[in-house]
């Protein structure tokens, strides 16, 4: 009989947050699924019946269709890590993954003792890095 080498170890994460959307937010949401990870999508009111948001295990509204004032409104975003529970976020491409800010207060957000965010840092760089939050 086989086994699975992934049924052997547990995932990083029981359920992440995706910070955008699009193919990007696909990719992520696909990628999490194989690995047994809990995804939650976020959505303007324009994306409502948009793919990701279908994909996704949760999904919560953030705004309106104007991007500053939902996918890139960092408030909006650290509310819906705190609502769902998420223990992790991927900013994915662009939007916030850009913004140096957005790491530090999503760390702040996560419902989790040992909070993660995973991307790029903001800087010109383009390094990426983990950044963990001890409660």
């Amino acid at each position: 009989s086989s086994s699975s080498s992934s049924s052997s170890s547990s995932p990083p994460f029981r359920k992440i947050l995706i910070a955008n959307r699009g193919e990007i937010a696909i990719r992520i949401l696909r990628t999490a699924k194989a690995h047994g990870i809990q995804t939650v999508a976020i959505y303007s009111t324009a994306d409502a019946n948009s793919p990701h948001v279908a994909l996704a295990d949760e999904a919560v509204c953030i705004g309106p269709p104007a991007s500053d004032a939902s996918y890139l409104d960092i408030e909006k975003v650290c509310e819906a890590v705190e609502m769902t529970g998420s223990e992790g976020v991927h900013p994915g491409y662009g939007f916030l993954s850009e913004n140096p800010g957005f790491s530090e207060r999503v760390a702040g957000a996560m419902a989790n003792d040992e909070a993660s965010y995973r991307g790029s840092d903001g800087d010109e760089s383009g390094g990426g890095r983990e950044k963990r939050r001890k409660r």
